[in-house]
């Protein structure tokens, strides 16, 4: 389910993010990374949702303010560029 949009897709249709030690989220596209994962539609705008609603703090259980840098640079390079040419 993804944390943002709350929606059931297939695990294959999601990204896993974790978070490292210091607290910074990052992609886990091979889903072998240790820890608590969650899972969220790849694109920009489910990222911003996330972003807004702190989806990634509460599902990682952070109390701390997290990093979500990594997490929206690899949507944007991945998955948007992959989009622009699909249409």
């Amino acid at each position: 389910m993804c944390i943002a949009t709350r929606q059931r897709l297939p695990d294959t249709q999601l990204l896993r993010v974790v978070a490292d030690t210091q607290g910074c989220i990052i992609p886990d596209p091979g889903r072998r990374l240790p820890g608590r994962g969650a899972w969220i539609t790849p694109d920009l705008a489910a990222y911003e949702l996330a972003e807004k609603r702190r989806a990634f703090a509460r599902a990682l259980r952070l109390s701390a303010p997290v990093d979500t840098g990594q997490v929206r640079e690899y949507i944007s390079k991945t998955f948007e560029i992959v989009r622009k040419t699909e249409h």
